[in-house]
């Protein structure tokens, strides 16, 4: 019952966050925003809606001893951490804020690992100014990273086809982490002369997904190289010592997570 609970909220609020990112696909803007305003109208309701899930996961892992204190303690600090490393510098798209949700999502399963993906990017957006209505969405997508490494298998009896496993996963979210995010603004953004490029209502699912093909390619491929490409390079060198390190902590204060 309470891994059900627990599955249950995380569901939940990723069906929020699936919704809110295709909703303007079923119900279309009336005109063009641009990307600065997209979602300006509903995106305080979605971050609120998001900080109450992420509460009432904590609050029902601690109230289920799946969490205690100690692990309370090491998701404020693997935040922080996690937050400044979203400043370390890179090329185009890189963001080292991806690596740890990626271990640690596969080492301590889904819900710490959303957890700490989505207040690590509440923590960074607050520290470098970057608050705004695309901020729930990145919640939301950095969340999704943590919460699906957790899927993957356990590998720990072989530790380089594990590494080799870590890396490769981290290299295909640095791309799906930018299509995901172009999906906050697209539907938004109508230009002349190049209708390929952009949706329109009433274009059905087969074209949609042709321009937005077309839009990813032109717009963020290159940019979402250096992400993927970072955290690959990232997992593999320092995954192995890291992945060991929360597992020794894991070990040392015995819990489990949900």
């Amino acid at each position: 019952m309470r891994r059900a609970l627990n599955a249950l909220i995380l569901g939940v609020a990723s069906l929020i966050g699936v919704a809110s990112f295709l909703y303007p696909f079923y119900q279309p803007p009336t005109q063009s925003t641009g990307s600065a305003m997209s979602h300006s109208s509903d995106a305080p309701l979605i971050f609120v809606l998001l900080i109450l899930f992420c509460l009432g996961a904590v609050l029902g892992n601690l109230e289920s001893r799946q969490f205690n204190s100690k692990m309370v303690a090491a998701l404020g600090v693997l935040t922080a951490i996690n937050a400044v490393l979203r400043a370390v510098p890179g090329p185009a798209g890189f963001s080292a804020i991806f690596f740890l949700p990626v271990l640690v999502g596969y080492v301590y399963g889904p819900t710490f690992g959303f957890l700490l993906g989505a207040l690590s990017l509440l923590v960074s957006a607050l520290i470098g100014g970057g608050v705004g209505p695309w901020m729930p969405y990145q919640m939301f997508a950095s969340g999704w990273v943590g919460l699906t490494s957790s899927w993957l298998p356990n590998l720990r009896r072989w530790r380089r086809a594990e590494i080799v496993m870590l890396t490769t996963w981290g290299l295909a979210w640095g791309f799906c982490f930018g299509a995901v995010m172009n999906l906050w603004f697209w539907p938004y953004v109508f230009t002349s002369g190049t209708e390929d490029m952009y949706w329109q209502p009433g274009i059905g699912l087969a074209e949609t997904l042709k321009r937005y093909a077309a839009f990813y390619a032109l717009t963020s491929l290159w940019w979402d190289l250096a992400r993927a490409g970072g955290n690959a390079l990232l997992l593999l060198f320092f995954g192995a010592p890291v992945v060991k390190l929360l597992r020794r902590f894991q070990q040392r204060f015995h819990f489990e997570i949900g």
